[in-house]
C-alpha cells in the first residue's frame, strides 16, 4: 500500500518555511510522502543580483530546503509579481496536481498582504479542483484522476494579519516544536534573502522573523513552544465533509481553537 501524500503550495521560495515547514516535517514522520512547490522563482528578491541570476540562485536555495525538509522538489512555473490567476499558469499546476496526486494540500491564506500570496491560494486551490476533470486539460498533459479525494488546509498569513491589518486566527493549531531548529535550518536555506528581506520589507535578521510568529501563534494556543496554524477550507469537490486527515495523522500535535469553532458553528446556525 502506497503512503499517503501531502503537498505543499505557496508563492516565493522560503514561504514554506515561513508557515508550514513545521507541519510538512510532522507529516513526514507520519508516514507522508511530502512535496514542495512554489509559483514563483523569486526572481524580483534582489538588490544585487538581476532576475537570470537570483533565479537560479534561489532554486538552488529552495532545493537544499526541501532537501532539509526530505519533500520532493517540484521547480516554479513563474516570477514575482507574475503570478496571476490565468489559464496558463493554471493549467501547468493542474498538471502538478494530478502528478503529485496529494491526500493533504498546504496553501497560502486567502487573506495575505500581497497579491501574489492570495493568488496563488487561489490557483492551488483550483487545481486540485480540476483534477479530476476529463474534458480541462493540462500542459504538460495528464490524466485526470478518478475517486481521488483531497483534503485543503491554508495556513495563516505573513504577519498573522490580513491586507486591512485584520488579526487572522486559525481554526486548529499544530505544535512544532520538536520540529522547530530543522524548520529554521530549511529557511536559512534560503541565504540570499537576508538582505532582501531587511531593506523591502523590514524584516530585519528574517530567521528571528520566523521565531517570532511560530512563538506568537504558539501563545494564541495556550499549550505549546512553537506552532502553526491552519484553517480547512471547506468540502465541496474535493473530499468527504469530515475529512479531516491533518488531525488523524497529527492528533497528539493537534489543538482545536474552540473560539474558531463556535464562530463556525454560530455562522451555520
Amino acid at each position: 500500500m502506497s503512503s499517503p501524500v501531502a503537498f505543499a503550495v505557496a508563492a516565493h521560495p522560503d514561504d514554506i518555511e515561513f508557515l508550514m515547514a513545521g507541519t510538512l516535517l510532522l507529516l513526514k514522520e507520519a508516514g507522508y510522502e511530502t512535496h514542495y512547490m512554489t509559483i514563483s522563482s523569486g526572481s524580483c528578491g534582489s538588490l544585487s543580483y538581476p532576475a537570470d541570476e537570483i533565479r537560479k540562485i534561489r532554486k538552488k536555495e529552495s532545493e537544499e530546503a526541501a532537501k532539509i525538509l526530505g519533500a520532493h522538489y517540484h521547480p516554479s512555473i513563474g516570477d514575482d509579481l507574475e503570478i496571476f490567476y490565468d489559464i496558463q499558469t493554471l493549467r501547468q499546476l493542474s498538471a502538478t496536481m494530478r502528478e503529485v496526486e496529494p491526500n493533504i494540500l498546504l496553501v497560502p491564506s486567502p487573506q495575505d498582504y500581497m497579491e501574489d500570496h492570495t493568488n496563488s491560494c487561489r490557483l492551488a486551490v483550483t487545481a486540485a479542483f480540476t483534477r479530476g476533470m476529463p474534458n480541462f486539460e493540462t500542459v504538460p498533459p495528464r490524466t485526470p484522476l478518478t475517486d481521488s479525494q483531497v483534503t485543503v488546509y491554508h495556513a495563516l498569513p505573513h504577519g498573522l494579519r490580513d491586507s486591512l491589518r485584520r488579526r487572522i486566527f486559525p481554526g486548529v493549531f499544530i505544535d512544532t516544536s520538536t520540529v522547530h531548529d530543522t524548520k529554521i535550518k530549511a529557511l536559512a536555506a534560503h541565504q540570499s534573502q537576508q538582505e532582501w528581506l531587511d531593506k523591502s520589507q523590514n524584516m530585519n535578521a528574517y530567521l528571528k522573523t520566523s521565531e517570532e510568529f511560530s512563538r506568537e501563534i504558539a501563545k494564541m494556543s495556550g499549550a505549546f513552544e512553537h506552532a502553526e496554524g491552519w484553517r480547512r477550507h471547506i468540502h465541496y469537490g474535493f473530499c468527504e465533509e469530515d475529512s479531516d486527515p491533518l488531525r488523524e495523522a497529527l492528533k497528539d500535535k493537534w489543538k482545536l481553537n474552540e473560539q474558531y469553532e463556535a464562530e463556525l458553528e454560530g455562522n451555520h446556525g
